[in-house]
This record gives structure tokens, sequence and C-alpha cells, in this order.
């Protein structure tokens, strides 16, 4: 159960951070977190991060890295990757639609900086849920329950995140002026392939 906590917090964490751009509270958790700030080993020795105003962190040096990371030079889409034509697919056509309506998920247009459904943060929040829901059927010991969401987790990673999101995030890596989105990127990059493995396993169990 500690694991899959785990996961839903990553899940939850990465969704937030790739989604749209960061406030002072959520800056605070991550600085002030230990556990959180592991999985940040560049910004951590990063002097601004140390040095400079939460505040000012943020309008100077972070929220300007993730304009130019989301909207300015990379397109974090996955129609964009897997369309022969690059386009963004806005409309009901969008591949993650039907598992989103599956499963009651709706996308807060208001809160995520993103025009379509399949956005890195949308999809990375969609498998915080389920993950979450996963939690919940532990905590029942209803064992069915648990394998059907991990199931939906392997399908969801295989058929949408693996396709597309190492590319967005090898590039978000390489064009990254901050040392937050450098490792926020690493990190996600290496946690989806680590996760799918990790299903894979329970799910021969």
């Amino acid at each position: 159960m500690e694991q899959t906590q785990s996961r839903v917090n990553i899940y939850a964490l990465l969704s937030r951070i790739l989604l749209q751009e960061l406030e002072v509270e959520t800056l605070k958790m991550i600085k002030e977190d230990e556990n959180i700030l592991d999985f940040f080993p560049t910004l951590k020795e990063w002097k601004p991060f140390i040095e400079v105003e939460e505040g000012r962190l943020l309008d100077e040096y972070l929220n300007p890295d993730f304009v130019n990371l989301s909207l300015l030079h990379l397109i974090p889409y996955e129609t964009f990757y897997t369309r022969e034509d690059q386009m963004i697919e806005t409309g009901g056509a969008n591949p993650v639609t039907d598992m989103y309506s599956a499963y009651d998920f709706m996308v807060d247009y208001e809160a995520a900086r993103a025009v379509s459904t399949d956005h890195i943060g949308v999809e990375l929040e969609f498998m915080h849920r389920l993950a979450h829901a996963e939690l919940k059927a532990l905590e029942e010991n209803d064992a069915t329950a648990v394998q059907e969401l991990q199931e939906v987790q392997k399908e969801f990673l295989n058929k949408h995140l693996l396709r597309w999101a190492p590319m967005y995030l090898i590039n978000m890596k390489f064009e990254a002026r901050t040392p937050l989105y450098y490792d926020a990127a690493d990190m996600a990059l290496e946690f989806i392939l680590s996760d799918n493995e990790y299903l894979i396993k329970e799910l021969q169990h």
C-alpha cells in the first residue's frame, strides 16, 4: 500500500508541475519537503533556489521557463507527436477521450494551461486518479478492483503516455533553462518507464 501511496503522490506532483505555472505555496512545499527535494538534485544546489525569495523566483525564473517549455517552444500534446499532420486534436476525436469518459474524468480547462485533453499534465493527472482509486480499493481489500485498475493504468501508459511523452520530456530536458524543469523532466521520464515495469510485475502475480 505504501508503494501505491507513493505512486499517487508522484503522479500528483508531476501533473501539477507540468500542467501550469507554480504558485508560491507549491514552491514552498517542494522547498521544505526533503523527500520531494530528493527528486530534484540539480534544483537543490541551484543558487537562486536557495537565495531568491519565492515570488521573485517564480516571476523571474520559473514561470518564464514554464511558458517557454509548454507554450512557446515545445508542444506537450500527444496528438502532436502521434498524428502525421502534427495537429493537436482538441475535439471529441482525441484518442484519450474514451478512457477519460469511461472513468468519469473531467478536464478542468480553467485550472490547466491546456487546450486539449491529451496534454502531458492532464494525462499524468488521469494516472494520479487511477492510482488513487487503486489505493482506495487496496484499503477496502478489493483485490478484483485493484487488478482491474492496475490493468487500466498499464493500458493507458502503453497506449498513450509511453508512446510520446519520452520524446517530449527529452526535448524538455534539453530546452529547460531552470533546474526545476530539467529535474522534473528527468524524474517524469524515469518514473513513467519504471511505473510501467512495476505494473507489469504486479499483474504477473
